[in-house]
């Protein structure tokens, strides 16, 4: 059986862990009767700390809102866990919380016991993040439209569009989805009677917020896998359709995202896909290695023909080639 003290931790740790605990749960984990359980929450109120306690058959523990943050207990794994997510935000796509994120970090480490400060430092140094170039979503924005979701209140807001204009929106926000680097609102939109998907950092929220609604039936059970199906055309500025030279298969998986693609034949098909700008287009074609044909999308061929110009610049004259081969 755990001392008095060690007792005392872990109850705290299971009050942290979960909203709500009956007595006998807790006497249970730590292995004690419902009258010690009793008794160590009364010494950990005498130390401040504001456990609640609510009577009846669906009553129990819970560890209330004080005036100080407790201590933080965590075991090994989610120390280690805690650690890495924080080094992975610092260099997320959320804007302003890159400092923070280190501090916090910096803080962890420093009560890490050895063992595990060892382990969080192996993955960093045998690790590097590429900074993030791309649109960052600002922290204040993030918290306004989780409040919303979380208190079903409509969201408010501006949203820049495709070509940079504005337009006011009232919005039923239900869950923020995150894709790579990037945050999505999934939101019902009275105005149009129909589910959109919203990038977010493209929306400036507007205060106060609108009325309460009822939550409704999410659009499909696996959120993650209905984000993926738009972003390659709904969310972007420009979108193109493709002819490629190879099997649907093999473009398929070679695609960071499932974008629309149409089986023409064993060895060509058809895409549909997106970005902000003709430059990440030509990329992203580019990385595929295959030949292909731009079909509708003019700002795309531009930019190819650009491209083109630019590394044959930086290739030299052609018959330079030939002769380093003769050579």
């Amino acid at each position: 059986m755990l001392n008095t003290s060690a007792r005392l931790l872990r109850l705290l740790s299971l009050l942290q862990a979960r909203a709500l605990w009956t007595g006998p749960e807790l006497a249970e984990r730590l292995g004690v009767t419902t009258r010690t359980v009793r008794t160590d929450v009364d010494k950990l109120r005498q130390l401040g700390y504001p456990v609640e306690a609510a009577p009846g058959l669906t009553g129990g523990y819970r560890l209330g809102a004080g005036a100080a943050l407790p201590p933080l207990l965590l075991d090994d794994e989610e120390a280690v866990a805690v650690a890495i997510g924080l080094r992975t935000a610092a260099n997320g796509g959320v804007e302003g919380i890159g400092e923070t994120a280190i501090r916090a970090l910096a803080k962890l480490e420093q009560v890490l016991p050895p063992r595990l400060r060892h382990r969080v430092r192996a993955m960093q140094s045998a690790t590097l993040a590429v900074p993030y170039a791309g649109p960052t979503v600002d922290a204040d924005v993030m918290v306004a439209i989780a409040s919303a979701i979380r208190s079903d209140h409509r969201l408010r807001f501006d949203y820049a569009s495709h070509d940079g204009t504005t337009t006011r929106r009232e919005v039923e926000p239900h869950r923020l989805v995150v894709l790579g680097r990037r945050w999505y609102l999934i939101a019902w939109d009275p105005d149009r009677d129909d589910w959109r998907t919203f990038r977010a950092d493209r929306i400036t929220p507007k205060m106060p917020g609108g009325p309460r609604f009822t939550p409704r039936e999410l659009p499909d059970t696996d959120l993650a896998a209905y984000v993926q199906k738009g972003v390659g055309t709904a969310t972007w500025r420009y979108v193109a359709r493709v002819l490629l030279q190879a099997p649907a298969a093999e473009i398929r998986a070679k695609l960071p995202v499932p974008v629309e693609i149409e089986e023409l034949g064993p060895d060509r098909c058809q895409i549909r896909l997106g970005s902000d700008t003709p430059q990440m287009l030509t990329l992203y074609l580019g990385l595929l290695d295959v030949d292909f044909e731009v079909i509708d999308a003019p700002e795309l061929s531009a930019a190819l023909h650009a491209l083109a110009a630019r590394l044959q610049r930086a290739a030299g004259p052609s018959d330079a080639v030939g002769n380093d081969r003769s050579s």
